[in-house]
Parts: C-alpha cells; sequence; structure tokens
C-alpha cells in the first residue's frame, strides 16, 4: 500500500519515498509527493527525479537499484 501525500493526498512510492527520507527526514512517518516536494524545494520534479537517479547510482539504500517509473502523477 502506498503512502499519502499529507498535502494534496496523492499516492507516495518508489523514488518519492526514498526523496522523502533523503530529503526531509530519514525517520519521517509524513511523506510528499513528488510534485508537493519539489514546490517545497522550489526545483522541478525532473531536478528530482536527477537527484533520485544520483543517490542511486552512489549506492543509497533508500532508493531500488533500477529506476522506478512514476505513479503519483
Amino acid at each position: 500500500m502506498p503512502e499519502i501525500c499529507y498535502q494534496c493526498n496523492s499516492p507516495v512510492v518508489g523514488d518519492g519515498i526514498g526523496l522523502n527520507k533523503k530529503l526531509v527526514n530519514r525517520g519521517t512517518e509524513k511523506f510528499l509527493c513528488l510534485r508537493c516536494l519539489a514546490a517545497h524545494f522550489r526545483i522541478t520534479e525532473e531536478e528530482l527525479g536527477i537527484m533520485a537517479d544520483h543517490f542511486r547510482a552512489a549506492g543509497c539504500t533508500l532508493f531500488s537499484p533500477q529506476k522506478q517509473e512514476r505513479t503519483d502523477q
């Protein structure tokens, strides 16, 4: 079952969960979808995707080894 964005009630899965834990707080239990997370940091969703790819390539275990397709649009 996906987590739910606390601002807009969209599902948060995969990279969205990893980015929340990496950028906000590793122990967070409240999540933002990619759209709301991008707005929070005043960056684009594409930039978040680049960050997730960078963290994945660096071996961060918060991200699946394979890139995941976005599902929270």
